[in-house]
Protein backbone atom coordinates (compact mmCIF):
# COMPACT_ATOMS: atom_id res chain seq x y z
CA UNK A 1 0.00 0.00 0.00
CA UNK A 2 2.74 2.31 0.78
CA UNK A 3 4.60 1.45 -2.36
CA UNK A 4 1.64 2.21 -4.11
CA UNK A 5 0.81 5.58 -2.99
CA UNK A 6 4.89 6.26 -3.32
CA UNK A 7 4.28 5.58 -6.85
CA UNK A 8 1.02 7.25 -7.41
CA UNK A 9 2.99 10.91 -5.61
CA UNK A 10 5.75 10.07 -7.83
CA UNK A 11 3.46 10.35 -11.05
CA UNK A 12 2.32 13.45 -9.77
CA UNK A 13 5.34 15.27 -9.17
CA UNK A 14 6.33 14.33 -12.99
CA UNK A 15 5.07 17.84 -14.67
CA UNK A 16 7.54 19.89 -12.77
CA UNK A 17 10.79 20.37 -15.12
CA UNK A 18 13.50 19.97 -12.43
CA UNK A 19 12.24 16.46 -11.37
CA UNK A 20 13.30 15.07 -14.92
CA UNK A 21 16.90 15.72 -13.88
CA UNK A 22 16.24 14.41 -9.86
CA UNK A 23 14.77 11.19 -10.76
CA UNK A 24 14.38 10.65 -14.26
CA UNK A 25 16.64 8.34 -15.93
CA UNK A 26 19.26 8.80 -18.82
CA UNK A 27 17.70 8.87 -21.69
CA UNK A 28 15.12 11.68 -19.71
CA UNK A 29 18.31 13.28 -18.64
CA UNK A 30 19.61 13.01 -22.33
CA UNK A 31 16.73 14.81 -23.42
CA UNK A 32 17.72 18.07 -22.30
CA UNK A 33 20.68 18.08 -25.22
CA UNK A 34 18.80 16.12 -27.53
CA UNK A 35 14.83 16.50 -27.41
CA UNK A 36 12.88 13.55 -27.61
CA UNK A 37 15.72 11.16 -26.44
CA UNK A 38 13.51 10.81 -23.19
CA UNK A 39 10.65 9.13 -25.59
CA UNK A 40 13.42 7.13 -27.65
CA UNK A 41 14.49 5.66 -23.93
CA UNK A 42 10.60 4.75 -23.08
CA UNK A 43 9.68 3.63 -26.16
CA UNK A 44 7.52 6.60 -27.76
CA UNK A 45 9.55 7.11 -30.77
CA UNK A 46 6.84 9.37 -32.77
CA UNK A 47 6.56 11.99 -30.06
CA UNK A 48 10.71 11.55 -29.72
CA UNK A 49 10.64 12.40 -33.90
CA UNK A 50 8.45 15.31 -33.08
CA UNK A 51 10.30 16.53 -30.62
CA UNK A 52 13.69 16.05 -32.22
CA UNK A 53 12.40 17.59 -35.77
CA UNK A 54 11.61 20.79 -33.58
CA UNK A 55 15.16 21.46 -31.67
CA UNK A 56 16.64 20.49 -35.88
CA UNK A 57 14.47 23.14 -37.66
CA UNK A 58 15.49 25.73 -34.60
CA UNK A 59 18.71 24.38 -34.90
CA UNK A 60 18.67 25.59 -38.72
CA UNK A 61 16.67 28.92 -38.44
CA UNK A 62 19.40 29.92 -35.97
CA UNK A 63 22.23 28.99 -38.29
CA UNK A 64 20.40 30.56 -41.50
CA UNK A 65 18.47 33.30 -40.14
CA UNK A 66 18.66 33.77 -36.36
CA UNK A 67 22.16 34.43 -35.19
CA UNK A 68 22.00 37.16 -37.68
CA UNK A 69 18.62 38.49 -36.55
CA UNK A 70 19.71 38.68 -32.92
CA UNK A 71 22.94 40.70 -34.09
CA UNK A 72 21.07 43.06 -36.57
CA UNK A 73 18.67 43.79 -33.45
CA UNK A 74 21.63 44.80 -31.38
CA UNK A 75 22.82 47.18 -33.74
CA UNK A 76 19.63 48.24 -36.10
CA UNK A 77 21.65 47.95 -38.94
CA UNK A 78 25.16 49.44 -39.73
CA UNK A 79 25.14 50.20 -43.61
CA UNK A 80 23.19 52.61 -44.98
CA UNK A 81 21.71 53.09 -48.44
CA UNK A 82 24.12 54.82 -50.79
CA UNK A 83 23.82 56.66 -54.04
CA UNK A 84 26.39 55.59 -56.67
CA UNK A 85 26.41 57.13 -60.15
CA UNK A 86 26.90 54.25 -62.76
CA UNK A 87 29.03 55.17 -65.34
CA UNK A 88 28.15 52.54 -67.87
CA UNK A 89 24.43 53.88 -68.25
CA UNK A 90 25.11 57.39 -66.82
CA UNK A 91 22.55 57.48 -64.55
CA UNK A 92 22.78 57.08 -60.58
CA UNK A 93 21.57 53.83 -58.72
CA UNK A 94 20.64 53.33 -54.93
CA UNK A 95 22.68 50.14 -52.94
CA UNK A 96 20.86 48.42 -51.06
CA UNK A 97 21.56 48.98 -47.10
CA UNK A 98 20.58 47.76 -43.97
CA UNK A 99 16.86 48.72 -42.54
CA UNK A 100 16.42 48.88 -39.15
CA UNK A 101 12.39 48.49 -39.21
CA UNK A 102 13.18 44.71 -40.49
CA UNK A 103 15.81 44.09 -38.09
CA UNK A 104 13.96 45.07 -34.93
CA UNK A 105 11.01 43.34 -36.49
CA UNK A 106 12.86 39.97 -37.57
CA UNK A 107 14.60 40.35 -34.14
CA UNK A 108 11.46 40.32 -32.05
CA UNK A 109 9.89 37.41 -34.14
CA UNK A 110 13.43 35.39 -33.76
CA UNK A 111 13.26 36.34 -29.52
CA UNK A 112 9.45 34.82 -29.66
CA UNK A 113 10.71 31.47 -31.55
CA UNK A 114 13.53 31.24 -29.22
CA UNK A 115 10.86 31.66 -26.24
CA UNK A 116 8.48 29.09 -27.88
CA UNK A 117 11.56 26.82 -28.64
CA UNK A 118 11.96 26.96 -24.77
CA UNK A 119 8.69 26.03 -24.05
CA UNK A 120 8.61 22.56 -26.27
CA UNK A 121 12.33 22.04 -25.02
CA UNK A 122 10.57 21.92 -21.41
CA UNK A 123 7.52 19.77 -22.74
CA UNK A 124 10.15 17.40 -24.30
CA UNK A 125 11.38 16.77 -20.99
CA UNK A 126 8.01 16.57 -18.98
CA UNK A 127 7.01 13.94 -22.00
CA UNK A 128 10.02 11.89 -21.53
CA UNK A 129 9.81 12.06 -18.18
CA UNK A 130 5.78 11.09 -17.87
CA UNK A 131 6.47 7.80 -20.21
CA UNK A 132 8.92 6.83 -17.65
CA UNK A 133 6.11 7.15 -14.77
CA UNK A 134 4.05 5.48 -17.16
CA UNK A 135 6.05 2.47 -17.69
CA UNK A 136 7.26 2.25 -13.92
CA UNK A 137 3.59 2.71 -12.83
CA UNK A 138 1.16 0.63 -15.59
CA UNK A 139 4.62 -1.05 -17.47
CA UNK A 140 4.09 0.71 -20.87
CA UNK A 141 3.89 3.90 -21.99
CA UNK A 142 1.42 5.67 -23.88
CA UNK A 143 1.72 5.72 -27.70
CA UNK A 144 1.04 8.83 -30.02
CA UNK A 145 -2.16 7.57 -30.47
CA UNK A 146 -3.55 7.42 -26.65
CA UNK A 147 -1.76 10.82 -26.29
CA UNK A 148 -4.41 11.79 -29.51
CA UNK A 149 -7.21 10.52 -27.80
CA UNK A 150 -6.18 11.64 -24.59
CA UNK A 151 -5.42 14.99 -25.87
CA UNK A 152 -9.01 14.89 -27.45
CA UNK A 153 -10.68 13.87 -24.49
CA UNK A 154 -9.50 14.78 -20.85
CA UNK A 155 -7.30 17.60 -22.25
CA UNK A 156 -9.59 18.89 -25.13
CA UNK A 157 -9.31 22.21 -23.65
CA UNK A 158 -5.34 22.64 -24.20
CA UNK A 159 -6.38 21.79 -27.78
CA UNK A 160 -9.24 24.24 -28.20
CA UNK A 161 -7.53 27.11 -26.89
CA UNK A 162 -4.22 26.33 -29.01
CA UNK A 163 -4.99 28.14 -31.73
CA UNK A 164 -6.61 31.67 -29.95
CA UNK A 165 -3.27 31.21 -27.88
CA UNK A 166 -1.47 31.31 -30.90
CA UNK A 167 -3.55 34.17 -32.83
CA UNK A 168 -2.74 36.70 -29.81
CA UNK A 169 0.70 35.94 -29.69
CA UNK A 170 1.15 36.70 -33.21
CA UNK A 171 -1.37 39.83 -33.96
CA UNK A 172 -1.54 40.72 -30.67
CA UNK A 173 1.39 40.56 -28.15
CA UNK A 174 4.47 40.46 -31.23
CA UNK A 175 3.02 43.37 -32.14
CA UNK A 176 3.09 45.18 -29.00
CA UNK A 177 6.38 44.39 -28.31
CA UNK A 178 7.73 45.81 -31.57
CA UNK A 179 6.06 49.20 -30.67
CA UNK A 180 7.04 49.09 -27.23
CA UNK A 181 11.02 48.65 -28.48
CA UNK A 182 10.32 51.40 -31.17
CA UNK A 183 9.81 54.11 -27.93
CA UNK A 184 13.29 53.31 -27.00
CA UNK A 185 14.60 54.25 -30.81
CA UNK A 186 14.85 57.50 -32.50
CA UNK A 187 12.75 56.32 -35.64
CA UNK A 188 10.86 59.65 -36.67
CA UNK A 189 11.09 61.40 -39.87
CA UNK A 190 14.77 62.08 -39.77
CA UNK A 191 15.56 58.61 -39.69
CA UNK A 192 12.95 57.16 -41.90
CA UNK A 193 14.67 53.62 -43.70
CA UNK A 194 15.31 52.06 -46.07
CA UNK A 195 17.39 55.88 -46.53
CA UNK A 196 18.22 56.14 -43.23
CA UNK A 197 18.39 53.83 -40.05
CA UNK A 198 17.57 54.68 -36.69
CA UNK A 199 19.02 53.74 -33.92
CA UNK A 200 18.61 52.80 -29.93
CA UNK A 201 18.20 55.80 -27.88
CA UNK A 202 17.10 54.61 -24.14
CA UNK A 203 14.40 56.32 -22.25
CA UNK A 204 15.39 59.65 -24.14
CA UNK A 205 11.98 59.68 -25.12
CA UNK A 206 10.22 59.34 -22.20
CA UNK A 207 12.52 62.43 -20.90
CA UNK A 208 11.08 64.34 -23.31
CA UNK A 209 7.64 63.73 -23.38
CA UNK A 210 7.17 64.06 -19.57
CA UNK A 211 9.58 66.84 -19.26
CA UNK A 212 7.27 70.19 -18.29
CA UNK A 213 9.67 72.11 -19.55
CA UNK A 214 10.63 70.77 -23.01
CA UNK A 215 8.87 71.42 -26.43
CA UNK A 216 6.84 68.00 -26.30
CA UNK A 217 5.98 68.33 -22.44
CA UNK A 218 4.32 71.19 -22.94
CA UNK A 219 2.51 70.10 -25.32
CA UNK A 220 1.63 66.52 -23.20
CA UNK A 221 1.04 67.26 -20.09
CA UNK A 222 -2.11 70.30 -21.69
CA UNK A 223 -3.21 67.50 -24.01
CA UNK A 224 -3.54 64.85 -21.10
CA UNK A 225 -5.34 67.06 -18.72
CA UNK A 226 -7.69 67.69 -21.62
CA UNK A 227 -8.29 64.24 -22.26
CA UNK A 228 -9.02 63.32 -18.67
CA UNK A 229 -11.68 66.36 -18.43
CA UNK A 230 -12.90 65.01 -21.39
CA UNK A 231 -13.20 61.50 -20.27
CA UNK A 232 -14.69 62.42 -16.99
CA UNK A 233 -17.53 64.68 -19.13
CA UNK A 234 -17.95 62.33 -21.76
CA UNK A 235 -18.28 59.16 -19.49
CA UNK A 236 -20.32 60.17 -16.49
CA UNK A 237 -22.85 63.21 -18.53
CA UNK A 238 -23.75 59.90 -20.90
CA UNK A 239 -24.11 57.78 -17.78
CA UNK A 240 -26.47 60.11 -15.17
CA UNK A 241 -28.77 62.03 -18.14
CA UNK A 242 -29.06 58.14 -19.83
CA UNK A 243 -30.09 56.66 -16.46
CA UNK A 244 -32.47 59.41 -15.58
CA UNK A 245 -34.13 59.75 -19.58
CA UNK A 246 -34.71 55.29 -18.92
CA UNK A 247 -35.87 55.98 -15.03
CA UNK A 248 -38.59 58.30 -17.14
CA UNK A 249 -39.42 56.21 -19.82
CA UNK A 250 -39.75 53.55 -17.34
CA UNK A 251 -42.29 55.05 -14.76
CA UNK A 252 -45.82 53.47 -15.01
CA UNK A 253 -47.34 56.12 -15.53
CA UNK A 254 -45.12 57.11 -18.92
CA UNK A 255 -47.34 56.14 -21.59
CA UNK A 256 -46.03 54.31 -25.19
CA UNK A 257 -42.33 53.27 -23.74
CA UNK A 258 -41.84 51.40 -26.56
CA UNK A 259 -42.40 54.23 -28.91
CA UNK A 260 -40.07 56.50 -26.99
CA UNK A 261 -37.01 54.05 -26.78
CA UNK A 262 -37.90 53.38 -30.30
CA UNK A 263 -37.30 57.18 -31.32
CA UNK A 264 -34.01 57.26 -28.81
CA UNK A 265 -32.14 53.98 -29.68
CA UNK A 266 -32.72 54.67 -33.90
CA UNK A 267 -30.06 57.06 -33.54
CA UNK A 268 -28.10 54.20 -33.25
CA UNK A 269 -29.11 52.87 -36.78
CA UNK A 270 -27.33 55.24 -38.32
CA UNK A 271 -23.54 54.75 -38.58
CA UNK A 272 -21.59 56.82 -36.13
CA UNK A 273 -19.50 58.29 -38.11
CA UNK A 274 -22.04 59.70 -40.95
CA UNK A 275 -23.89 61.20 -37.71
CA UNK A 276 -20.95 63.32 -36.55
CA UNK A 277 -19.80 64.32 -40.17
CA UNK A 278 -23.24 65.80 -40.39
CA UNK A 279 -22.95 67.19 -37.09
CA UNK A 280 -19.66 68.92 -38.25
CA UNK A 281 -20.94 70.58 -41.26
CA UNK A 282 -23.90 71.46 -39.52
CA UNK A 283 -21.39 73.74 -36.62
CA UNK A 284 -19.72 75.14 -39.37
CA UNK A 285 -19.36 79.05 -39.51
CA UNK A 286 -22.10 79.17 -42.11
CA UNK A 287 -23.51 75.69 -40.96
CA UNK A 288 -27.46 74.72 -40.04
CA UNK A 289 -27.19 75.72 -36.55
CA UNK A 290 -25.71 79.55 -37.42
CA UNK A 291 -27.72 79.81 -40.01
CA UNK A 292 -30.91 78.91 -37.51
CA UNK A 293 -29.97 81.38 -34.98
CA UNK A 294 -29.43 84.13 -37.55
CA UNK A 295 -33.10 83.71 -38.64
CA UNK A 296 -34.77 83.33 -35.41
CA UNK A 297 -32.81 85.51 -32.74
CA UNK A 298 -30.71 87.60 -35.70
CA UNK A 299 -27.50 86.33 -34.20
CA UNK A 300 -24.07 86.44 -35.13
CA UNK A 301 -22.34 83.25 -36.27
CA UNK A 302 -21.32 81.31 -32.86
CA UNK A 303 -17.34 79.65 -32.60
CA UNK A 304 -18.88 76.30 -32.14
CA UNK A 305 -15.51 74.78 -33.75
CA UNK A 306 -13.11 77.80 -33.92
CA UNK A 307 -12.82 78.67 -30.33
CA UNK A 308 -11.48 76.52 -28.08
CA UNK A 309 -13.67 76.56 -25.41
CA UNK A 310 -16.66 76.20 -27.45
CA UNK A 311 -15.16 73.80 -29.42
CA UNK A 312 -14.28 71.48 -25.98
CA UNK A 313 -17.79 71.92 -24.72
CA UNK A 314 -19.47 71.51 -28.66
CA UNK A 315 -17.75 67.69 -28.56
CA UNK A 316 -18.98 66.90 -25.03
CA UNK A 317 -22.69 68.19 -26.26
CA UNK A 318 -21.88 65.57 -29.53
CA UNK A 319 -21.14 62.92 -27.79
CA UNK A 320 -23.70 63.28 -25.57
CA UNK A 321 -26.06 62.83 -28.84
CA UNK A 322 -23.96 59.39 -30.27
CA UNK A 323 -23.60 57.76 -26.59
CA UNK A 324 -26.98 58.35 -24.28
CA UNK A 325 -28.65 56.05 -26.54
CA UNK A 326 -26.52 52.92 -25.61
CA UNK A 327 -26.83 53.97 -22.14
CA UNK A 328 -30.12 54.02 -22.31
CA UNK A 329 -30.54 50.37 -23.62
CA UNK A 330 -28.18 49.09 -20.46
CA UNK A 331 -30.11 50.99 -17.80
CA UNK A 332 -33.36 49.96 -18.89
CA UNK A 333 -32.32 46.34 -18.76
CA UNK A 334 -31.21 46.89 -15.04
CA UNK A 335 -33.85 49.09 -14.12
CA UNK A 336 -36.56 46.27 -15.23
CA UNK A 337 -34.52 43.86 -13.10
CA UNK A 338 -34.68 45.45 -9.51
CA UNK A 339 -36.65 44.08 -7.11
CA UNK A 340 -40.29 45.59 -6.89
CA UNK A 341 -40.27 44.66 -3.33
CA UNK A 342 -37.64 47.44 -2.68
CA UNK A 343 -39.63 49.92 -4.08
CA UNK A 344 -43.24 48.95 -2.28
CA UNK A 345 -41.19 48.78 0.62
CA UNK A 346 -39.84 52.56 0.26
CA UNK A 347 -43.34 53.70 -0.53
CA UNK A 348 -44.68 52.10 2.61
CA UNK A 349 -42.26 53.72 4.30
CA UNK A 350 -42.82 57.53 2.85
CA UNK A 351 -40.25 57.52 1.06
CA UNK A 352 -39.94 60.39 -1.85
CA UNK A 353 -39.26 59.64 -5.34
CA UNK A 354 -36.28 61.75 -4.95
CA UNK A 355 -35.24 59.24 -1.88
CA UNK A 356 -35.81 56.16 -3.52
CA UNK A 357 -33.88 57.44 -6.30
CA UNK A 358 -30.75 58.23 -3.60
CA UNK A 359 -31.26 54.60 -1.45
CA UNK A 360 -32.20 52.14 -3.88
CA UNK A 361 -31.88 52.70 -7.75
CA UNK A 362 -28.45 54.57 -7.93
CA UNK A 363 -26.53 51.96 -5.46
CA UNK A 364 -28.06 49.35 -7.31
CA UNK A 365 -27.14 51.16 -11.13
CA UNK A 366 -23.87 51.81 -9.53
CA UNK A 367 -23.12 48.26 -8.28
CA UNK A 368 -23.93 46.77 -11.06
CA UNK A 369 -22.85 49.22 -13.79
CA UNK A 370 -19.35 50.24 -12.20
CA UNK A 371 -17.40 47.54 -14.06
CA UNK A 372 -18.58 49.15 -17.50
CA UNK A 373 -18.46 52.83 -16.10
CA UNK A 374 -14.45 51.88 -15.68
CA UNK A 375 -14.49 50.46 -19.30
CA UNK A 376 -16.73 53.17 -20.80
CA UNK A 377 -14.15 55.51 -19.43
CA UNK A 378 -11.14 54.01 -20.82
CA UNK A 379 -13.07 54.29 -24.55
CA UNK A 380 -13.38 57.99 -24.31
CA UNK A 381 -10.12 58.36 -23.14
CA UNK A 382 -9.67 56.64 -26.40
CA UNK A 383 -12.41 58.22 -28.19
CA UNK A 384 -10.77 58.46 -31.74
CA UNK A 385 -14.09 59.33 -33.60
CA UNK A 386 -16.03 62.27 -31.68
CA UNK A 387 -12.73 64.16 -31.79
CA UNK A 388 -10.92 63.60 -35.14
CA UNK A 389 -14.46 63.54 -36.95
CA UNK A 390 -16.22 66.66 -35.74
CA UNK A 391 -13.11 69.09 -34.98
CA UNK A 392 -10.11 67.40 -35.98
CA UNK A 393 -8.23 68.30 -33.30
CA UNK A 394 -8.79 72.37 -33.85
CA UNK A 395 -8.62 75.08 -33.03
CA UNK A 396 -4.71 75.22 -34.10
CA UNK A 397 -2.44 75.74 -31.18
CA UNK A 398 0.95 77.48 -32.32
CA UNK A 399 2.70 76.75 -28.76
CA UNK A 400 2.11 72.64 -29.26
CA UNK A 401 4.90 70.96 -30.30
CA UNK A 402 5.29 71.41 -34.28
CA UNK A 403 1.62 72.28 -34.48
CA UNK A 404 0.90 68.84 -34.30
CA UNK A 405 -1.67 69.10 -31.82
CA UNK A 406 -5.12 71.01 -31.13
CA UNK A 407 -6.98 72.55 -28.15
CA UNK A 408 -8.90 69.38 -28.67
CA UNK A 409 -7.02 66.60 -29.45
CA UNK A 410 -6.78 64.01 -27.10
CA UNK A 411 -3.64 61.85 -26.47
CA UNK A 412 -4.90 59.17 -29.02
CA UNK A 413 -5.85 61.65 -31.85
CA UNK A 414 -1.84 63.31 -30.88
CA UNK A 415 -1.13 59.85 -31.32
CA UNK A 416 -2.32 59.42 -34.54
CA UNK A 417 -1.52 62.76 -36.08
CA UNK A 418 2.38 62.55 -34.58
CA UNK A 419 2.58 58.97 -36.62
CA UNK A 420 1.06 59.63 -40.10
CA UNK A 421 1.11 63.34 -40.40
CA UNK A 422 4.40 63.79 -38.91
CA UNK A 423 6.39 59.79 -38.92
CA UNK A 424 7.82 60.71 -35.41
CA UNK A 425 6.79 56.62 -34.54
CA UNK A 426 8.99 56.55 -31.66
CA UNK A 427 7.19 59.49 -30.01
CA UNK A 428 3.62 57.75 -30.98
CA UNK A 429 4.77 54.85 -29.43
CA UNK A 430 5.95 56.98 -26.17
CA UNK A 431 2.81 57.73 -25.81
CA UNK A 432 0.92 55.06 -26.36
CA UNK A 433 3.38 53.62 -23.46
CA UNK A 434 2.36 56.30 -21.28
CA UNK A 435 -1.42 56.00 -21.91
CA UNK A 436 -1.88 52.29 -21.24
CA UNK A 437 -0.38 52.62 -17.96
CA UNK A 438 -2.13 55.71 -17.03
CA UNK A 439 -5.80 53.76 -17.83
CA UNK A 440 -4.06 50.38 -16.30
CA UNK A 441 -3.38 52.42 -13.12
CA UNK A 442 -6.57 54.64 -12.75
CA UNK A 443 -8.72 50.98 -13.64
CA UNK A 444 -7.42 48.65 -11.21
CA UNK A 445 -7.11 51.02 -8.68
CA UNK A 446 -10.49 52.48 -8.94
CA UNK A 447 -12.53 48.70 -9.65
CA UNK A 448 -10.58 47.34 -6.23
CA UNK A 449 -12.26 50.37 -4.38
CA UNK A 450 -15.86 49.50 -5.68
CA UNK A 451 -18.82 47.50 -3.87
CA UNK A 452 -18.91 45.39 -7.31
CA UNK A 453 -15.30 43.80 -6.26
CA UNK A 454 -15.98 43.97 -2.65
CA UNK A 455 -18.62 42.64 -1.85
CA UNK A 456 -19.28 40.67 -5.21
CA UNK A 457 -22.63 38.62 -4.11
CA UNK A 458 -24.13 41.58 -2.21
CA UNK A 459 -27.03 41.89 -4.61
CA UNK A 460 -27.42 38.59 -5.95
Amino acid sequence: MAKNKKKVKEFQECVPVRTAFAKGNGAVKFGAVLMGAGNFGNRQPIQGLLFLGVEAAYILYMIFFGIDSIANLITLGTKTQEKVFNEATQVYEYLPGDNSQLCLLYGVVTIFVTLGFILLWRSSLRSGYRGQCDRERYGHSKSFREVLAELKDKKLHNLLMTGPVMGILLFTVMPLVFMILMAFTNYDRDHLPPGNLFDWVGIRNFGRVLSANGDLGRTFWPVLGWTIVWAVFATFLNYFLGMLLAIVINRKDTKLKGMWRFFFVLTIAIPQFVSLLIMRTMLQEHGAFNLILKELFHMGALPFLSNATWARVTVIIVNLWVGIPFTLISVTGILQNIPSELYESAKLDGASPFRTFVSITLPYMMFVMTPQLIVTFSQNVNNFNVIFLVTNGDPACDTYYRGTAGKTDLLITWLYKLTIDNKDYNLGAVIGILCFIILATLSLITYRRTASYKNEEEFS
